[in-house]
């Protein structure tokens, strides 16, 4: 770890934190917060993939469903109107509904071999984004002169480390530059995730193995053909056996960095309250070591 006791984050002139865990735990909250507070670069993963990675990709999905309307069609072959994402940090939706959700595609949905795809697509872009990470330190710095800076990630980046590996590239990578934080929460919050997701399913990243196993589970439960699956109750009935499958990958990764209970960082209100929220899992990661 770059900062190994609390006083080392305390002195430290420039602090440089990446923030993961479940979606709805608090990881853009603190990165906002800590934006708003003067002093933090946001770097979020999301938003780099969507306008650096996949932003052609999006957009030329939406072009896509565009041609097959006449009137539109006719607009775009003559250069008259122009189509693109509009991501912005609090939007991020383009990325998701690019990602698509597979099964009927009366319902909405889209070809299983298709969004297969569009999820390799998506894990390279996402990869590509965390490599990142250490560029924009650097920018943040030299460009914009911000001395403190965090990673705000997806809840997927689990799915593409080991963190029972010490040689893990990626964890390697990452950890040379930042202090690798977990956001951990409780069963309760869990629960709350499943209930928030089954009001409102959207599409999400999975692991190649664990989509395969997944899908293949769902045809035989349900006895039904891949073009009948209808979209949303696949992606409802696989949300919390991804939440479970990533759980251990989580758990892994903490040995990198340190932990923070989500309700601790919900009633974080400015940068000296996270400031000391670190300072104190540093302390608690040294008693333990």
């Amino acid at each position: 770890m770059i900062y190994q006791t609390a006083q080392d984050w305390r002195d430290a002139p420039h602090k440089r934190v990446l923030l993961y865990g479940m979606s709805g735990l608090g990881k853009t909250y603190l990165s906002n917060m800590l934006r708003a507070s003067g002093g933090w670069f946001h770097y979020s993963i999301d938003y780099r993939i969507g306008t650096r990675y996949m932003g052609e990709l999006i957009a030329d999905n939406a072009k896509a469903h565009a041609m097959q309307v006449p009137f539109l069609r006719d607009l775009l072959l003559s250069d008259s109107i122009y189509i693109g994402s509009n991501i912005t940090f609090d939007n991020l939706a383009p990325v998701s509904t690019y990602l698509g959700k597979p099964g009927d595609e009366a319902r909405g949905g889209i070809p299983i071999q298709e969004f297969r795809r569009r999820q390799e697509q998506f894990r390279r872009a996402e990869i590509s984004a965390l490599r990142d990470t250490g560029y924009f330190i650097e920018r943040a710095q030299t460009l914009y002169g911000y001395p403190h800076f965090i990673c705000d990630t997806g809840g997927s980046i689990c799915e593409w480390v080991d963190g029972d590996d010490p040689d893990d590239p990626l964890l390697q990578e990452l950890s040379r530059h930042c202090l690798l934080v977990r956001l951990k929460g409780t069963e309760a919050h869990t629960q709350e995730l499943i209930r928030r997701f089954d009001r409102a399913p959207k599409p999400m990243a999975y692991q190649p193995e664990f989509l395969g196993d997944a899908w293949d589970q769902y045809l035989r439960e349900n006895n039904v053909l891949p073009e009948d699956v209808d979209p949303d109750s696949f992606i409802r009935w696989t949300y919390a056996r991804a939440l479970a499958h990533r759980a251990p990958r989580y758990e892994a990764m903490s040995k990198w960095g340190v932990t923070l209970e989500a309700d601790k960082v919900a009633g974080v209100r400015d940068a000296a309250g996270f400031d000391a929220l670190i300072a104190a899992a540093l302390e608690r990661h040294a008693a333990t070591a």
